[in-house]
């Protein structure tokens, strides 16, 4: 790295989620029985004619616009012609020359600094079938989700390294989500990403030889897969070699990538315009339709999450980054009784973000599907807050909250977990543990001060956690005195 400048651009493949495909009137839906999502416009039949899906024009405008770029006022489709055995045409349907919109960018935080990333086009096309390779039967094929739409997202090469890539990838998956035209969901192809790697000596002009990896759908994956490419090119330089421009796939479990094909030049493909689809036409009025129903985008939410809610930039961040979450927290924090108190919000993001992922994460299992609700966890903190219980006991009661979808009260009445704050009780706890513990008392007396927090400890385990810490601390100071 010291010796070499790495430069990324990326090609993000997004599906977007329309009820049926962009040409035809089969259902895109995943995971039906192989080729039942199908017709003779989808599978190539002669004679037949596409007819492009208007809500795939008006999903992609949608991403343009919260991107930043800028939508042209016309574009068109074209053939992309190669021969593969899931692509029944042998040509896709897809945009070149004059794409959908074009120079627009996204925003990262990068080691606490600003850097744009530049996106050269969003464009339109269809999606190949699926092969399926069966040891007994040879390869089999599944046309379901032959044109079924996708739009493509590039990015200039101006990315300098995985990390960035990461970053990048996550911020425009995030947006897509918001505005709610892909699921974006990684592991059933919705969003799949290509990485084009160049490196080349420092003080060098121009760009290295750039070799392309494909089809990786995984963060961890794809940053591997960058890393694992830029080292392998490096080595080739010091070497000696000469790096080919070529099409690799990353394998997962070997760590590495390998060749797969030359990689193809524009004219290897004979684009032509489409002579079966009319120019995409779009006009100031129906832009401004458009962008009337895009809600408040990731970086604008966290932001305000900062100025309304008090919280930090990283907590922000994370409470923003997927919208579900997003609401599920400005739920709480906008609940009666909490007017927006600063450390009210604080301490709801921090069960947001700590107890309650914790638990969804182990069971793989989505914000939305979270058994403990806004208002039972703004009722929770109200709890602490009054004294009737305490942070560790608090703790106790989120995890039978989370178990059986029962309200704090319920459970705290049901187990007696109303916190102590009598003070003769907890007077009582302290003399028995000063009485037991007479040579951890002297090392505190003479001068060891976390001695104290042990006595202090053995007293909350002796109310089995339900004595008041502050008293606790309060009263063992003065009777150690």
């Amino acid at each position: 790295m010291e010796k070499y400048k790495v430069t990324i651009g990326l090609e993000v493949h997004v599906q977007l989620k329309t009820a049926s495909k962009i040409f035809c009137g089969c259902s895109a839906e995943f995971g039906a029985e192989p080729n039942t999502h199908t017709c003779p416009v989808c599978t190539g039949m002669p004679g037949t004619l596409p007819v492009l899906n208007r809500k795939v024009v008006e999903y992609a405008m949608k991403a343009a616009i919260a991107t930043n770029c800028t939508i042209a006022p016309y574009s068109i489709f074209a053939r992309k012609n190669y021969f593969y055995p899931d692509l029944p045409k042998n040509y896709q349907i897809s945009q070149y020359e004059k794409p959908l919109a074009e120079n627009g960018y996204i925003e990262l935080n990068i080691n606490g600094g600003r850097k744009k990333v530049d996106i050269l086009r969003i464009h339109l096309e269809e999606d190949a079938g699926k092969l399926v390779h069966d040891m007994s039967e040879g390869s089999l094929v599944d046309f379901n989700r032959t044109g079924t739409p996708l739009m493509e997202i590039v990015t200039t090469p101006c990315i300098g390294s995985s990390a960035e890539a990461q970053e990048y990838l996550k911020i425009l998956k995030s947006i897509l989500q918001y505005i709610e035209v892909s699921d974006c969901d990684m592991e059933k192809g919705s969003l799949r990403c290509d990485a084009n790697i160049s490196v080349k000596p420092y003080g060098e002009e121009g760009l290295g030889v750039k070799t392309e990896v494909k089809n990786m759908n995984s963060f961890r994956g794809i940053q591997r897969a960058i890393d694992y490419e830029a080292k392998r090119q490096m080595e080739a330089l010091d070497g000696g070699e000469v790096i080919h421009q070529d099409t690799r796939l990353w394998d997962e479990k070997a760590g590495k990538t390998f060749s797969m094909r030359s990689k193809e030049e524009a004219h290897d493909y004979r684009y032509f315009p489409d002579p079966d689809l009319v120019p995409v036409v779009v006009s100031e009025r129906w832009k401004g339709e458009i962008l009337k129903t895009l809600p408040e985008l990731p970086g604008a939410r966290c932001g305000r999450f900062i100025k309304e809610y008090g919280l930090s930039e990283y907590d922000s961040s994370i409470l923003t980054a997927e919208k579900a979450l997003a609401d599920f927290y400005e739920d709480c924090a906008g609940r009666k009784g909490t007017d927006r108190d600063k450390k009210l919000c604080k301490a709801i993001a921090n069960w947001v973000m700590g107890d309650l992922m914790k638990h969804l994460n182990e069971q793989n299992i989505t914000i939305k599907e979270s058994p403990v609700s806004p208002g039972m966890i703004v009722a929770m903190i109200a709890l602490i807050d009054k004294g009737t219980i305490s942070g560790k006991i608090a703790k106790t009661v989120f995890n039978d909250m989370y178990r059986t979808g029962r309200p704090p009260e319920d459970i705290i009445k049901e187990k007696n977990l109303v916190q102590v704050s009598d003070e003769g009780a907890i007077m009582k706890i302290i003399e028995e543990v000063i009485k037991e513990n007479p040579d951890t008392v002297e090392k505190y007396k003479g001068g060891k001060e976390k001695a104290l927090g042990f006595l202090i400890g053995q007293a909350m385990k002796k109310s089995r956690g339900k004595a008041n810490p502050a008293m606790v601390n309060s009263i063992m100071r003065e009777k150690l005195k």
